[in-house]
């Protein structure tokens, strides 16, 4: 017998079916609530507590502290796979063959180029604009680029539109990089995998010869992997809402970047370091921060610590952490900023207060020290952010399209002023 849940509103009850996905988890179905009920709809402000859609493409459970791609824990795929290898996963829903993946390495070096003309829009920005918005613009201009509409009922289209898009954006976010730092623009090497490839686009030099760094890499290619999805956050909705109204995939993905770049999102990473760098002007006393953020009548607050969405612990924490300290013990180097993120990571893990909270150092954190470590500047993290999301982002777009979903209109309950009539402006 399929379990329903019943709503009673001034004695007239109500019958929902409630769904249960494959992970148990339950949801009341309301589409027919405003037709039922004679428009009465909900109020959830934020949708912390409202499905706006069924998806088969990630798991998370923030309690336990699981996250999973298409069924597979994110520790087995960091460890074992590499982002391309993930991004085919999370787009078409499983692991590549080793033919797969060679096409779709193939097919997306084939597009890497980008037209001249996109840098003349790169040249109209100045360097003081920041990388987010840049690299908005420049994903909305590839439309201009590629004028025609997918056609999303051919597979041969959407794969093309896919492997377009996965090839250039790493161009256009390293180009972003560039520009600020005034170096010259690089198309990087097609012998050379993907984040290697990303790697020799945003740090070769034009005087010397560009040396690959595994340990680097590794990272890199860990933290793409780490951030290539997570469920409906406020970036992917902003995609898939977007995409409803059948806005192209550039459109979509453009939308998105702007969704990611706000602190509480994919801004949380800069905001940590720029934390970190506030302490440092202020003495570098680690131990009078750590009591600002106890002290619950100090507006001070510890970024990078604790996750909404995660109660226990951050799983991509645990993963990246280990990256971080194997990058900055390979390059030796030495920051008093880096030194203070190191101090403030030992309390968090073991004072009580913290412990007992579970406020731990999250992924924003270990990614931006690893960012800084690697010499990115403070406003490209969120771009690097974008770079591991963009395979989340066309998944879930796809996934929206094929499911022929709806447009999405969210309710209102309005408070503003009733009826009021018109008055002339001699009478007002």
């Amino acid at each position: 017998m399929s379990k329903k849940a019943i709503l009673e509103i001034d004695g007239n009850k109500y019958e929902f079916p409630i769904i249960e996905g494959t992970e148990k988890e339950l949801g009341i179905d309301i589409k027919t609530l405003r037709g039922a009920t004679g428009g009465i709809t909900t109020i959830d402000p934020g949708y912390k507590n409202t499905g706006s859609c069924e998806s088969a493409i990630t798991f998370l459970d923030g309690e336990k502290g699981i996250l999973r791609y298409r069924g597979y824990s994110i520790e087995e795929l960091a460890e074992k796979a590499d982002f391309l290898e993930v991004a085919y996963l999370l787009i078409f829903g499983d692991l590549p063959t080793a033919e797969q993946l060679d096409k779709f390495d193939k097919d997306i070096k084939e597009e890497s180029h980008i037209d001249e003309d996109m840098k003349r829009i790169l040249d109209g920005f100045p360097k003081s604009a920041h990388p987010m918005g840049v690299l908005s613009s420049l994903t909305s201009a590839l439309i201009a680029f590629n004028p025609g509409s997918v056609d999303v009922d051919s597979e041969e289209a959407m794969y093309g539109a896919i492997v377009k898009i996965m090839a250039k954006f790493p161009v256009l976010a390293s180009w972003t990089m560039r520009k600020r730092k005034s170096l010259p623009l690089d198309y990087g090497d097609s012998s050379l995998g993907y984040v290697e490839n990303l790697s020799k686009m945003m740090f070769s030099r034009p005087n010397k010869t560009y040396e690959a760094n595994k340990i680097v890499n590794d990272a890199l290619d860990k933290l793409l992997i780490l951030h290539a999805d997570h469920e409906q956050n406020c970036s992917t909705s902003t995609v898939r809402i977007v995409g409803s109204s059948h806005a192209g995939l550039f459109a979509s993905l453009s939308a998105g970047i702007s969704a990611l770049w706000g602190p509480l999102h994919g801004g949380a990473n800069q905001a940590v370091i720029e934390m970190l760098e506030a302490i440092r002007e202020d003495g570098g006393d680690t131990a009078k921060y750590i009591a600002k953020a106890k002290d619950k009548e100090d507006p001070f607050r510890l970024m990078g610590f604790g996750h909404r969405v995660y109660k226990n612990f951050d799983p991509r924490a645990k993963i990246i952490k280990v990256a971080a300290e194997e990058v900055l013990g390979d390059l030796g180097i030495e920051d008093p900023v880096l030194d203070i993120a190191k101090g403030l990571a030992k309390v968090a893990l073991e004072d009580e207060y913290f412990v007992k909270r579970k406020l731990y150092p999250n992924v924003d954190f270990y990614s931006g020290i690893i960012y800084r470590a690697l010499g990115i500047p403070t406003e490209m993290f969120t771009v690097m952010f974008a770079l591991g999301r963009l395979p989340g982002w066309i998944a879930q777009w796809r996934e929206m399209r094929l499911r022929k979903e709806p447009i999405g209109r969210p309710r209102q309950i309005y408070t503003g002023e009733t009826y009021r009539a018109f008055k002339s402006v001699s009478e007002r």
